[in-house]
């Protein structure tokens, strides 16, 4: 089955909110067998609403519509797509019923307008509302089925996980269910990691490889049709084995979750401690860290030595080091070591990674920008420093640094 999302709502068109919809609504698609085909965003225009329903009504099997299921007149979903398919806007009363109910416990007034939340499209089957006011509908027209859904994520999300997937389940006749499967990279970039599966990717029909970048890690996604979970990973297993054998270097999760999680694990079943010294990346490598829950079991902190004045009072950095004629500076190997060296004397860690590089906009030191030192100490070894030459904005560089710190980390750890 072709399936198009509609989402409506002019707030959408300006960029004041993020369509986070679509991108749920397009996973859960794809895990029952129902392929997505079309996104579309339209404002709250009657007629360009009417015209976005008719080509979608000509392309898709199945339409489903979030936004526009509102009080207020420029609320126009459920009025549009009735008159489309020639029908009449009845009230729900069940939902009604609720509205009401739900102002009378809060001694607020209801106004008219709230009945506009309790109309249906005549004919079709209500999708009830756990969490907000408006009904969601479900009908088919023509061969068409429509789904509407409220916008509000809070809203939409069980509505269509709870009433419509099993609507829209009951409707369908042969659709098999997507698997797949996600296998996370660091540590290399999207074009080098597609050169070297350049002929498994060439070659490619079941399973699909699909390669794609965030800063500082790639993913694949390899995606099969199967009619169970065990058929599912019996057809992506050859291929996932071809992989694995070319980047196992790179290779440090097989879901998506990002490297921060995965070091953080390893750190914690090998009972290991880590503290961190920023100056280039300012806290985001500490911010990365902390964001995953039980962070606090293996990592102790960091300091954010940004100044040459901090790395010289936190970490003992001398200031001849940082500063003077023929200094090597802060943006140096010698810092690197000396930051990551002082860390663990200072907090006991087993592990002191320090970064310390330019960010941008502009050159400093007279050196270049995207020049980042990772520093990485460890009790009872020799410290080792990784020079970086990273490519974009200061936020790039930022992050990539971060990340790049990370891979170093768990390339050490997993063979510990």
């Amino acid at each position: 089955m072709k399936a198009e999302i509609v989402a409506v709502g002019t707030e959408l068109l300006l960029g004041q909110i993020v369509n986070t919809n679509a991108q749920f609504i397009s996973r859960e698609c794809a895990a029952i067998g129902v392929d997505m085909y079309f996104q579309t965003v339209v404002g709250d225009n009657e007629q360009r609403l009417l015209d976005t329903f008719r080509l979608a009504a000509s392309r898709a099997d199945v339409v489903i519509v979030t936004g526009g299921l509102g009080p207020t007149q420029d609320d126009l979903t459920k009025d549009v797509l009735a008159a489309f398919v020639g029908r009449e806007l009845v009230l729900h009363e069940p939902s009604m019923k609720a509205i009401s109910e739900l102002f009378q416990s809060r001694g607020i007034h209801m106004v008219e307008s709230n009945r506009r939340q309790a109309l249906m499209i005549e004919g079709s089957d209500p999708l009830h509302n756990e969490t907000g006011l408006a009904v969601g509908i479900a009908f088919t027209y023509e061969g068409t089925h429509f789904i509407l859904l409220p916008g509000p994520p809070k809203e939409m999300k069980p509505m269509f996980t709870k009433y419509a997937v099993p609507w829209l389940q009951a409707v369908m006749t042969d659709a098999v269910p997507l698997y797949s499967k996600m296998l996370k990279f660091a540590g290399i970039g999207e074009s080098n990691l597609e050169h070297q599966l350049l002929d498994l990717i060439e070659a490619q029909t079941d399973p699909t490889i699909a390669p794609y970048a965030k800063e500082g890690e790639v993913t694949i996604r390899l995606t099969t049709r199967a009619q169970s979970q065990e058929e599912g990973e019996k057809r992506l297993l050859p291929t996932e084995q071809a992989i694995r054998a070319r980047l196992a270097d790179h290779l440090y999760a097989d879901q998506d979750v990002p490297i921060e999680s995965i070091v953080l694990q390893l750190l914690e079943q090998k009972q290991l401690t880590l503290t961190v010294a920023e100056s280039c990346t300012g806290g985001l490598l500490s911010d990365m860290l902390t964001d995953v829950p039980g962070s606090s079991k293996s990592f102790l902190g960091g300091i954010i030595c940004y100044s040459n004045a901090l790395k010289h009072k936190l970490l003992g950095v001398p200031m001849e080091i940082l500063e003077g004629d023929g200094a090597p500076g802060a943006v140096s190997r010698e810092t690197a070591v000396l930051l990551a060296e002082n860390l663990i004397a200072t907090t006991g860690s087993d592990f002191g990674i320090s970064v310390t590089g330019v960010a941008g906009p502009s050159p400093s030191e007279g050196k270049p920008v995207g020049l980042v030192y990772v520093g990485f100490a460890q009790k009872n070894a020799e410290t080792a420093v990784f020079t970086l030459q990273l490519s974009g904005n200061r936020e790039s560089v930022k992050h990539r640094a971060a990340k790049s710190a990370l891979y170093q980390l768990w390339k050490q750890l997993k063979d510990h």
